[in-house]
């Protein structure tokens, strides 16, 4: 009966298969201020229970306020982690001591001699509990065809791509790549591996065959787990064609694993494995390996500015605790509630908060494999509608995007599951925050603006958790998570002390879901984030702390341009811009100016009207931005393109900007994190038909 049962879906979930036919640093300065003041005017009551610290985070920390909590996080670490560690995670063996840490010496463990399974930990522990409890909500890319798995058919699905895997010579310590579309079996993928000790790098399912090929050599990936192919906004994506290109050139792939998400065929090769097939073999229970709290549970790559993406290491136990607790008191979880992540599995965000954090909690959580505006622009609130979410948790970029559409496609569904709504991936515009805030939460559901980084693991800085009633200020990160120590510095690596100052962002002291290591270059991840200001973590970002001790993240440290001796975040200057009711969302970097130093080069999105007058539109700009900020502040250029170039996971990659308005598109460097590589193109030529134009006289 069992084994018919997890047979039934996997025929569920891939044979009923879709067929188509076709390096300055910020610091204060008087605008900032204003600004964080006239935010401050606006906040809004986080009020309700939304915010309280229920249920207790353990039993011996019960009872305690978020203050109190927080400070205990900083003062005694040990106690407050080892208390939370010891009665939220299931151990194979108890850890010996809380942490072993020492920043200055690049040396970063916690839990140390502990043992458990991940696996066990996000399934089993659930299974014993709720067994037909829904675990995932895959909300396939055609809107009304959802499938829902429950945790007993997850686990079964996860030991039999376990078991699998073991078979063709997977085993503990070999790294694999997941190449999949966001679905029920990529998830089982990275549990699997999981299971039994092997290392998954998930590389976003859009990425070149050039760009997975780097990836899997750096690995040195065992083995490739992909589909036939990918659905997405109504369109095919060749995904194990990119997946054949890619391994021509990767000697240490032994079997790719390919798995049916259409009914169309594909080439296959003595090396494929049909996934569904040999999987239906396998028993539905997988012992599980035990593994040490710093063992490697994943990698995950990131690019740089230059040279080829890093694999950021994260292990074993810290990680999951830390995914676990930040979505449950960041986000408001509690039992019984729908936690909807729109993002990709391929991202970090996918990761913490569509993975390994609601699973930990025994949430239910959806898989969202289509786009914002597939098939229209209510995609996201049609959704939220039919499957009840009650956490909708998304990219200021798709908030930007369906805000140009207006607010009809959000009125005509109802949205009363809400419960809070949630921003990640770059800081959110005021204009974007109050859209998402007034239309899609009908001013009721709390907006947390969440600052964190692949490397971080998860959120350190949100406005929740936090006590009841506190006021959330629009656009701004807030409060830093417990244990999160922030410290703001200067440019002569000294702590700036006090409030309503500005500074490069660091963190003082370790947290648990921090990651290790870059893999296979320790004296990379030191020189990058341990080495700049010795004995802290180094963010890269700026932040301002304004006179309440709020945090607001100003953007990249070199997104700080000088002009004529006036340093400039150029997220004040752009959000100065996204003011004008035409304007969705800009970028503003600074190039090299022979009087001034730099100049702003500021790049804008318009919303989609014929009758616009781009001309009269970029004056009203110029006046906004001599308003908000100053007539020093004026960007010199002003180019009008149709799209930014963004990562899949939202953010704008201004250097390739920076390269474009200095005519240097020779060398883009890595580029293999972009959305949609297209729109370099379209950016450039942009450009040439604007400096073809004579200049106009001012």
């Amino acid at each position: 009966m069992v084994v018919n049962t997890s047979r039934s879906l996997l025929c569920t979930l891939y044979r009923e298969a879709v067929s188509f036919t076709s390096d300055s640093r910020l610091y204060k300065n008087a605008f900032l201020s204003r600004q964080v003041f006239h935010w401050q005017r606006r906040s809004y009551s986080d009020s309700g229970t939304k915010t309280s610290l229920n249920p207790n985070i353990c039993s011996s920390l019960a009872g305690r306020s978020y203050k109190e909590l927080y400070e205990l996080s900083l003062k005694d670490p040990d106690f407050f982690w080892g208390s939370v560690a010891k009665e939220r995670l299931l151990w194979n063996r108890p850890f010996d001591n809380v942490n072993n840490c020492d920043l200055t010496q690049g040396r970063i463990s916690w839990f140390p001699g502990g043992q458990l399974n991940v696996s066990v930990n996000c399934l089993d522990v659930h299974v014993a509990k709720h067994p037909d409890r829904v675990a995932l909500v895959w909300e396939r890319d055609e809107p009304g065809t959802e499938i829902k798995v429950t945790y007993r058919e997850f686990y079964e699905s996860t030991c039999r791509l376990a078991n699998t895997l073991k078979r063709h010579g997977i085993h503990r310590g070999d790294r694999v790549a997941i190449y999949m579309p966001v679905s029920p079996l990529a998830v089982a993928a990275m549990l699997a591996c999981a299971r039994i000790g092997a290392v998954h790098t998930v590389v976003f399912a859009g990425f070149s065959a050039e760009a997975l090929a780097g990836r899997i050599k750096d690995a040195q990936c065992k083995a490739v787990v992909t589909c036939n192919q990918g659905v997405r906004g109504g369109r095919l994506i060749e995904l194990k064609a990119t997946v054949d290109a890619a391994v021509k050139t990767c000697p240490s792939v032994q079997c790719v694993f390919v798995a049916q998400r259409t009914s169309n065929r594909v080439p296959m090769t003595e090396r494929d494995i049909p996934l569904e097939e040999e999987m239906a073999k396998e028993a539905v229970d997988c012992p599980p390996e035990v593994m040490d709290s710093e063992d490697m549970l994943f990698m995950l790559y990131t690019s740089g500015s230059t040279g080829k993406p890093k694999g950021i290491v994260h292990t074993q136990a810290g990680y999951l605790l830390y995914a676990a607790l930040t979505h449950q008191y960041v986000f408001g979880y509690q039992p019984g509630d729908v936690f909807g992540c729109v993002a990709d599995i391929g991202w970090v965000t996918g990761h913490s908060y569509v993975v390994y954090g609601p699973l930990c909690n025994g949430a239910t959580t959806v898989l969202f494999e289509s786009t914002p505006v597939y098939p229209n622009p209510g995609r996201y609130w049609e959704t939220v509608e039919r499957l009840g979410i009650n956490q909708f948790y998304g990219a200021p970029t798709s908030i930007r995007l369906l805000l140009k559409y207006g607010e009809s496609w959000v009125k005509k569904h109802d949205r009363s599951s809400l419960k809070t709504l949630a921003s990640v991936g770059e800081p959110i515009n005021h204009e974007a925050w109050e859209w998402f805030y007034n239309v899609v939460g009908d001013r009721r559901c709390p907006l947390v603006d969440t600052w964190w980084q692949t490397e971080t693991g998860g959120v350190c800085i949100a406005p929740r958790p936090a006590e009841k009633g506190a006021e959330i200020i629009p656009a701004m990160a807030m409060r830093p998570f417990f244990g999160i120590h922030p410290a703001l510095m200067d440019e002569k690596r000294a702590v700036i002390t006090g409030n309503d100052v500005s500074g490069a962002l660091c963190i003082s002291q370790p947290w648990p879901g921090m990651a290790r290591t870059i893999y296979g270059d320790h004296q990379r991840f030191v020189n990058t984030y341990l080495k700049p200001y010795p004995g802290y973590y180094f963010t890269g970002d700026g932040a301002h702390r304004s006179k309440e001790g709020y945090y607001q993240i100003t953007g990249r440290i070199d997104d700080v341009i000088n002009v004529s001796g006036h340093r400039l975040g150029t997220a004040e200057i752009e959000d100065a811009l996204d003011e004008h009711p035409e304007v969705p969302e800009t970028a503003v970097i600074g190039i090299p100016h022979d009087i001034k130093g730099e100049v702003p080069f500021a790049f804008v999105v318009l919303k989609e009207d014929d009758s616009l007058d781009h001309s009269a539109v970029i004056e009203e700009l110029r006046g906004l931005v001599a308003t908000k900020i100053a007539k020093y502040a004026i960007p010199d250029h002003f180019l009008v393109v149709k799209r930014l170039p963004k990562t899949r996971s939202g953010k704008i990659m201004r250097r390739i900007l920076r390269k474009v308005a200095m005519d240097e598109t020779g060398d883009l460097g890595d580029v293999s994190t972009l959305d949609d590589p297209g729109v370099v193109t379209e950016i450039v030529r942009a450009y040439e038909r604007f400096i073809s134009q004579p200049t106009p006289k001012r």
